[in-house]
């Protein structure tokens, strides 16, 4: 029901928009997040927005460097990754949560899209 892309390859200093479309059902006022996962890591929290109260949060590797924003008439969420860095160099996956209330970790979120690789050389 998720569908991430938009991921690639980037010079150290550049930029990649992430895009993530929802289909078969609507995310309207639930939140909406980012994550990412190296090999051998475990997924980690980027940024997450809730249209429901406004709340927005990042996390602070990139905080000042990404953008996350919604289309209501998408049904789309979105990740601006701006002065990318080499240790942003990760599958980046989209979800989303069925319950009001940005979170910050995997388990709450009930939808995952299938990840899309960005790799940032030095």
């Amino acid at each position: 029901q998720l569908q991430a892309s938009g991921g690639g390859l980037v010079r150290a200093g550049g930029s990649l928009r992430l895009s993530c479309a929802a289909s078969g059902r609507t995310f309207d006022n639930y939140p909406m997040a980012w994550f990412r996962q190296v090999p051998g890591k475990e997924r980690e929290f980027v940024a997450a927005k809730s249209r429901h109260d406004g709340t927005t949060q990042y996390a602070d590797s990139v905080k000042g460097r990404f953008t996350i924003s919604r289309d209501k008439a998408k049904n789309a969420v979105y990740l601006q990754m701006n002065n990318l860095k080499p240790e942003d160099t990760a599958v980046y996956y989209c979800a989303a949560r069925s319950f009001y209330g940005v979170g910050r970790t995997q388990s709450q979120y009930d939808y995952w899209g299938q990840g899309t690789l960005v790799t940032v050389s030095s």
